[in-house]
């Protein structure tokens, strides 16, 4: 019987089937962080329970984490509290942690692939609904709640329904200056914010095998934000090639036996999807969004329709008041005043050397505050490394230090009530980052040109 690279790994990690019930999965990867691991870790202990396999298991603080000054002790004892936690709970159980200032440290979904904690046909979960983003290496991969934790850390398991399947193929090359954010921001917006609930997605055809890795992961990050449980690309010599020679990936013998599994991992020619959709990649332009939900996007040189995709008139109408835009209206020239490089969407190496390649040899906007943040030490060397820090300076950015930043307000990145932000992040909720404030999706191109001009700009006029 045909197979998709879903029902493959399924198959492989199942311990147990209960009729009429979930599945037990065995768990080969469990990512933590300092926000949803403190409660199970106590739970574990008020049990008289030990982790069950602590090796499986990797640690990193993000969410809580100031992006300065990270040499010395956190100010605010509501962030400062959970890291301190964090830090003793993996001791105590023999985890690994990379803690603050560790080579290895940064956002729990930068780190794992960085790292090659994460491989390629493995079960992947974290207390984090963008766990989706391992995904890009041919992995089921998906965000779990606290109760969750505790079980994985118990038993290394966890009960799950398999989910439905979602084709999404895109064929063709992309324009100049358009990115994964930019196609993943087009196909929700096409698709809704409730379009792959229920499913698990494959992103197939040869717009994605053209993609590297930073950009597969960005795809992969962003399934959840259409209501699927995770989306997945199927391994090929782009994802081995990464991986090879990173700190925990397989090394030699091993390493040859892991290839020869992987290179199986791929959809069977007649395998059945629940659903499938189909998009050119040449009809997508950079994106931008105008409302409270990542579904609510436009083509940067589009207008503001009188509704979204999957969204009553109500909420829309009270997502375009807060946001203080009016249908029809055009926000190319909207005047900006934050804008946020960073996040386990956005915040790789890929996502620097895009907006390097704009601000280079030109200058910041002055009404700009921009707040580009490195996901992980790793990319923060690599900034240095390749000459794209002394562009940033150069141009009058200052490069912060790793973490999840402006993403969310939990913090002391936070924007301003009313403030606008282009963000390079993955959510534009009320309040998401910050009290009042205004958020505004892009990729790092849009972001990059922003910063320049001050307002609202398309990258592409940077090529005319």
């Amino acid at each position: 019987m045909a197979e998709t690279i879903i029902d493959k790994i399924w198959k492989k990690h199942i311990v147990k089937e209960i009729p009429n019930g979930p599945t037990i999965l065995y768990i080969d990867r469990h990512l933590i962080h300092e926000v949803t691991s403190p409660q199970a870790f106590s739970s574990l202990k008020t049990r008289g329970l030990k982790v069950f396999r602590p090796e499986k298991t990797f640690a990193t603080c993000d969410h809580n984490v100031p992006t300065t000054n990270q040499d010395r002790p956190i100010q605010d004892p509501s962030s400062a509290v959970p890291v301190d936690e964090l830090r003793e709970n993996t001791y105590n159980h023999g985890i690994k942690y990379f803690p603050l200032g560790d080579p290895g440290n940064g956002i729990v979904h930068v780190i794992g692939p960085e790292q090659g904690i994460v491989l390629c046909g493995q079960t992947i979960v974290c207390g984090d609904s963008h766990t989706a983003t391992h995904g890009a290496f041919g992995n089921i991969a998906f965000g779990i709640g606290t109760s969750e934790v505790e079980m994985v850390f118990a038993t290394q398991c966890l009960m799950q329904s398999k989910p439905k399947q979602l084709k999404i193929e895109v064929t063709g090359d992309l324009k100049s200056n358009v990115s994964a954010k930019d196609v993943i921001l087009y196909i929700i917006s096409k698709l809704g914010t409730s379009g792959g609930t229920g499913y698990f997605i494959e992103y197939c055809g040869d717009t994605f095998e053209k993609m590297n890795m930073e950009q597969r992961m960005t795809i992969c990050n962003m399934s959840i934000e259409m209501g699927a449980r995770g989306g997945i690309i199927a391994p090929d010599e782009i994802t081995f090639n990464y991986l090879k020679g990173r700190k925990f990936t397989p090394k030699g013998e091993e390493w040859n036996m892991a290839l020869e599994y992987w290179k199986t991992l791929k959809t069977d020619i007649d395998a059945t999807f629940d659903m499938s959709y189909s998009f050119n990649g040449n009809d997508i332009e950079p994106m931008i969004t105008y409302g409270t939900n990542p579904g609510m996007g436009i083509p940067i040189s589009s207008r503001i329709p009188e509704t979204a995709v999957g969204q009553d008139k109500n909420s829309f109408s009270k997502a375009l008041e807060y946001m203080d835009f009016k249908s029809g209206d055009s926000l190319l020239g909207k005047k900006i005043d934050y804008v946020f490089l960073g996040s386990c969407t956005n915040g790789r190496i890929e996502d620097f050397r895009t907006f390097a390649n704009i601000v280079n040899g030109r200058k910041k906007s002055p009404n700009i505050v921009a707040w580009l943040v490195p996901g992980s030490k790793e990319v923060e060397k690599n900034i240095e490394k390749e000459g794209i820090g002394d562009i940033l300076r150069n141009a009058g950015f200052e490069i912060r230090q790793p973490g999840c930043s402006a993403c969310l307000a939990m913090n002391s990145d936070k924007i301003p009530s009313g403030k606008y932000a282009v963000s390079t992040s993955n959510r534009n909720f009320e309040g998401r980052q910050g009290i009042g404030a205004r958020t505004i999706l892009a990729g790092a191109a849009v972001a990059a040109a922003t910063t320049i001009t001050g307002v609202i700009t398309d990258p592409r006029t940077f090529l005319m």
